[in-house]
């Protein structure tokens, strides 16, 4: 017997380290993509990607409503119990590298025939007790890698739903930026608004006094009217629009008593661009890209899987205890029992069941190895858009300050006009809407501006650190 045990360590020792691992070791595919992004030069600095972006726009209630959605929201706590599944089955798939210890334990009380064929011997104590206690292992030997190519698949799968969740929290955070500045920019046209209401209903009480005066027709009153009612019910449309976004970001940030003072989106920074030239290997920062990568390992993995099923499955098995008739003889000796084996299980003929389930997972790894592809190409693309954006933004925003500018002094000069009878009313009021129109368009291509950097940090997969930035953006007035 002491030979057996030998020989089931020989076994162990001999062939546990020279196990193969059948199936294919991944090796990250190749995307052909240029070097870097359309209309930039190479960058030669290395640019490291920081994962709180948002803290460049250097606004402490926004800072707040992001801390508040990342504890809060519904869709990161699902993500983490995610991750807590994928860590214990990951976990659960590790541990059958070892072998598995159980206790059993039996006692039976019995009588067996006295009319049969037992020999007497036995008969005459028909009535007898049995107790029995043993400790047992069972352990395939992962001769073919089977076991580790599932453990690699397991790991690759909680890799994958950790980069799932940093995903769901860039695309979380992007989005509650967004709607925060779609809140704060309705708030400065409100205010815009209601700057332009007083001028007009200070201009309706002026005609008004100028005919009762008998130097204004009362067609200058009716159409002085319509204007500042027009503006009233504008203003009317951004408060509504306002208080919508409000309660989008209360749910983004599981805070439904949520309250904000009213602010300003010109007092926002403009963050910095990045510098000059950004390499395409950033992409690797990008959450879900890591996760399409990661997916792709899990999937190569489990070909290794299925193709370790057509060979033979070796197990070790065995048990050590005791069994007696008495229970306190139990410990004795004379009542130990052991077993010891090894047992060999080849599939023959399966009618091609499991060279089916090869072809199934190789299928899926194919089609794995598409969606990384498509993951890439289109992060890529991502990029390239939202540095067309910033950049155009930027451009249409100082244009749009000029026009600003000049619509209110344009607006003065023909308030000045009027007064001196030099011009009709009419002439006030297409004014009045050149500069309404004007002033409103500016904050909205601030905001435009502030959300194409919005969608630069999430196509980049976060910000990048102050001390790398080079800014090339072009001042504007804030």
């Amino acid at each position: 017997m002491r030979l057996l045990k030998i020989l089931h360590l020989a076994v162990i020792v001999t062939l546990f380290p020279s196990c193969a691992l059948i199936g294919p070791d991944f090796s990250r595919p190749t995307v052909e993509m240029p070097a870097q992004y359309s209309g930039t030069t190479l960058s030669q600095d290395k640019l490291v990607i920081s994962d709180k972006w948002w803290t460049l726009y250097e606004d402490s209630t926004l800072n707040t409503l992001i801390d508040k959605a990342l504890r809060n929201n519904t869709d990161i706590k699902r993500a983490v119990a995610r991750i807590e599944e994928t860590d214990g089955f990951a976990r659960e798939v590790g541990t059958t590298l070892f072998p598995q210890f159980d206790l059993d334990g039996s006692a039976a009380h019995s009588r067996v025939t006295q009319l049969g064929a037992t020999p007497q011997a036995v008969i005459s104590q028909p009535v007898r007790n049995n107790f029995r206690a043993t400790v047992g292992t069972s352990f395939e030997i992962d001769f073919w890698g089977k076991l580790r190519r599932a453990k690699e698949s397991a790991r690759a799968q909680a890799l994958s739903s950790r980069y799932a969740k940093d995903t769901v929290s860039l695309s979380l955070t992007s989005l509650i930026v967004n709607n925060y500045l779609q809140l704060r920019s309705l708030e400065a046209q409100i205010t815009l608004s209601r700057d332009n209401l007083n001028s007009r209903n200070e201009s309706l009480a002026l005609t008004r006094r100028r005919l009762d005066g008998g130097i204004a027709s009362n067609l200058d009153v009716q159409q002085a009217q319509v204007a500042s009612s027009n503006l009233t019910a504008q203003i009317v449309e951004l408060e509504r629009q306002r208080e919508i976004i409000f309660h989008q970001l209360a749910l983004l940030t599981g805070d439904l008593d949520l309250t904000l003072a009213e602010s300003n989106i010109k007092n926002l920074p403009i963050p910095p661009t990045p510098p000059a030239g950004l390499p395409s290997s950033l992409l690797e920062s990008r959450p879900d890209v890591a996760q399409a990568e990661e997916d792709l390992v899990s999937a190569n993995a489990n070909i290794g899987v299925a193709k370790a099923a057509l060979y033979p499955t070796i197990s070790l098995t065995g048990f050590f205890g005791g069994e007696s008739k008495d229970l306190g003889d139990i410990l004795k000796s004379a009542a130990r029992i052991w077993s010891t084996g090894v047992s060999l299980k080849l599939p023959i003929f399966d009618f091609g069941r499991l060279n089916s389930r090869v072809d199934q997972v190789t299928a899926v790894q194919k089609q794995v190895l598409a969606s990384y592809e498509g993951a890439v190409q289109k992060a890529f693309t991502e990029v390239n858009d939202a540095l067309v954006n910033v950049r155009q933004n930027s451009e249409r925003e100082i244009a749009l300050d000029r026009s600003q500018k000049s619509a209110k002094e344009a607006l003065r000069i023909s308030e000045n006009r009027y007064k001196s009878g030099y011009t009709t009313y009419l002439e006030v009021l297409d004014a009045q809407r050149v500069y309404n129109d004007a002033s409103i368009s500016f904050i909205q291509s601030r905001q435009a501006r502030l959300t194409a950097s919005v969608g630069l940090f999430k196509a980049l997969g976060g910000g990048w650190k102050a001390s790398q930035l080079i800014d090339t953006q072009v001042n504007s007035t804030k």
